[in-house]
């Protein structure tokens, strides 16, 4: 029985791999915005944090010390985001916004590795509701404007929907080795572009984002999982990995390397 069941979850996690990501469905209180604000959001706690236990290795992937961060850091942590829950989202300019949802998604990303340290992955932190859920991203951990959210729902039903820009799969972290790097400093409203194109070019020029074998090019299973948001189909697809691309990869994609297959790492990006 028992091994039916260790059959059973296994093949369920398969499934729930093919089956990509969840879709992106607009939660409509969150459309609200006032584009007359000025109000700005203190993001330097999390910058500092970053400073401190981030960091990029010779093969371009960010990690963060987990094992490293002192109690007096992860309370600043806390009290980072407990100071971003208390601030009311639908009041601020949108730019403001999307920076702040993105922001909030990685602290709150890294706090909840900090909570379950040490672990192997984020999908061994089983904390979704569901029987058989893998990860923490169902869990709802946050509460804005009275809402209970999950980080889940900063991805699927605010960020992705409402502002349909694929460049937001670059810049949120999900702590596996396969993700975009977790970013040097928090993202900023009044530069928010220029990062978020930055986040771009670096994913696709890494091996991880794109990389051209024998038989064609690997790419992220991130092009895979959220193939809508990049395209309505194959060609869509390649003319957003070509506004990204340079070398090689941009040599493969204009010649029309075909797609041999997708990859993702779900290691947790812990530094040593």
């Amino acid at each position: 029985m028992v091994r039916f069941l260790l059959a059973a979850v296994l093949m369920l996690g398969l499934i729930q791999t093919a089956a990509g990501a969840p879709k992106a469905e607009a939660w409509d209180f969150w459309r609200a915005h006032d584009a007359a604000s000025t109000q700005t959001i203190d993001h330097a706690p999390w910058s500092q944090l970053l400073a401190t236990y981030r960091s990029e290795g010779p093969d371009g992937i960010a990690r963060f010390a987990y094992g490293s961060v002192t109690a007096a850091d992860r309370a600043s942590l806390q009290a980072y985001l407990a100071a971003l829950q208390a601030v009311a989202p639908r009041t601020l300019a949108q730019p403001q916004q999307k920076a702040y949802w993105i922001n909030l998604y990685n602290a709150a990303t890294v706090e909840t590795v900090l909570s379950r340290y040490p672990v192997a992955s984020i999908r061994d932190i089983r904390t979704s509701p569901g029987l058989f859920a893998v990860g923490p991203w169902g869990a709802k951990i946050l509460r804005v404007e009275n809402q209970a959210l999950s980080l889940d729902d900063i991805e699927h039903r605010i960020l992705r929907p409402l502002w349909q820009d694929p460049r937001i799969h670059y810049a949120l972290n999900c702590a596996a080795l396969g993700c975009p790097n977790l970013g040097a400093e928090p993202f900023d409203a009044d530069r928010l572009d220029t990062q978020l194109d930055e986040a771009a070019r670096r994913f696709v020029a890494s091996p991880r984002g794109v990389r051209v074998g024998p038989r064609g090019l690997v790419l992220s299973s991130i092009y895979d999982w959220f193939k809508e948001d990049f395209g309505a189909d194959a060609a869509g697809l390649r003319a957003h990995l070509l506004a990204f691309a340079t070398g090689d990869t941009r040599a493969a994609l204009e010649r029309g390397a075909p797609i041999a297959s997708y990859d993702y790492d779900w290691a947790l990006n812990a530094a040593p």
